[in-house]
């Protein structure tokens, strides 16, 4: 459906058919809060809600990118080379910045593109609609231009340009779940080897996603803060030595070394240490079809990160406690960077709409809010093709 969708808004905007359509799933973090960045562990799930994009190639050096809120397009000549978008328009900054990288691994332009895209991920409820943009506009542009590159490439480029062009300091979580996505599957990784594997998700499982309606703001500050701490944190365990990431020691080091690190960076490595723990944990419970054992680590989960990490907030702490109390739940927690956003729920095939609603309407009691019910499937990850 999204392919009819952005083909229909490329011919709408520009009076033209597109060549090529690149299209990316947005993801649910199924557990592994924080751990990417720190050369940990981390599973997710790509969810059949995503981005497409269209393109055209154009007869001059010049990128143009429509915007369907406001019908304006904007104009880029990169002859001039690529570099990040002013604010106001920094929407654009996501293609932008993945072409920069796609030019940087060998990707020859010999012309600009007509680009639209379209969405059907909520905004605002950390499924990740960055890495999804991303990684739809690296299969589009590597279909149009006939440029080959690897699933573990196109993840790289992801992360290079939300690190080095759009300043995001974060892991490969996010490209890594929306590009190695498989239907029915969770996609586990080990963010030190990037290694990415998948697993079939055992038969029920469900996932129900409760938008807390909060907006997070990623980045204003707060992730930054929290990937400073963190490599506080590393550098003092690291004992003077090469510096290594957090995933490298136990918590035995971390009680010895808590002296060399501020109270904060203590909480933030406490909390990632013991999260790589339950992600190796949880891995091993859905092999084995324990579901509502993995469901506990959910649990978990999330108190740590409302306790350590820090990055929760009253509103998610409400759906997982209102989530907690039904019996059909196996397990919640915050899905994504946190400060706001969504809350994941596994659920039994018995956790009805009924349920989703009453849930709903018992927060919206609290804060007169209703937080947005979406239901969702593991699906298939990034893919591109010329039309």
């Amino acid at each position: 459906m999204r392919k009819e969708k952005v083909v229909e808004r490329f011919v709408k905007a520009y009076g033209a058919l597109p060549e090529a359509v690149g299209s990316a799933p947005g993801r649910i973090e199924f557990i592994g809060n924080h751990t990417d960045y720190n050369g940990g562990l981390v599973m997710g799930v790509a969810i059949d809600r995503g981005i497409s994009v269209a393109l055209k190639k154009r007869d001059d050096s010049r990128l143009c990118f429509f915007n369907p809120k406001t019908g304006e397009k904007y104009i880029v000549d990169i002859s001039r080379g690529i570099e990040p978008q002013p604010t106001g328009a920094n929407w654009v900054n996501y293609p932008l910045g993945v072409l920069k990288y796609m030019v940087e691994a060998g990707l020859d332009i010999d012309r600009g593109f007509n680009f639209a895209d379209f969405s059907d991920l909520p905004t605002g409820a950390g499924l990740s609609s960055s890495a999804a943009i991303e990684m739809s506009t690296c299969m589009a542009v590597a279909s149009l231009y006939n440029f080959g590159v690897e699933k573990a490439g196109a993840v790289r480029i992801g992360r290079k340009s939300e690190n080095n062009f759009l300043n995001m300091p974060c892991g490969i979580l996010d490209q890594g779940v929306s590009v190695f996505g498989k239907k029915d599957s969770i996609v586990f990784i080990d963010c030190l080897s990037e290694e990415f594997s998948t697993c079939p998700l055992p038969k029920g499982c469900r996932f129900a996603l409760f938008n807390s309606t909060k907006k997070h703001a990623l980045v204003e500050g707060l992730y930054a803060e929290r990937h400073s701490e963190c490599m506080e944190a590393a550098k003092a365990l690291s004992r003077g030595g090469e510096e290594r990431p957090l995933r490298f020691f136990g918590l035995s080091a971390l009680e010895e070394s808590k002296g060399k690190m501020s109270p904060k960076a203590y909480m933030r490595a406490r909390h990632v240490i013991s999260e790589n723990a339950r992600v190796a944990e949880a891995a091993k419970l859905l092999k084995e079809n324990k579901i509502a054992e993995a469901g506990k680590l959910l649990y978990a989960s999330h108190e740590s990160s409302r306790t350590l990490f820090e990055n929760s907030c009253e509103e998610l702490d409400t759906l997982v406690d209102l989530l907690k109390a039904d019996k059909n739940v196996y397990g919640a927690r915050l899905s994504g960077g946190g400060f706001g956003g969504a809350v994941m729920a596994l659920v039994s095939p018995e956790f009805s709409q009924a349920d989703a609603e009453r849930v709903a309407k018992k927060y919206a009691e609290k804060f007169g809010a209703t937080p947005k019910i979406l239901e969702c499937r593991a699906d298939d990850g990034a893919c591109g093709e010329l039309l």
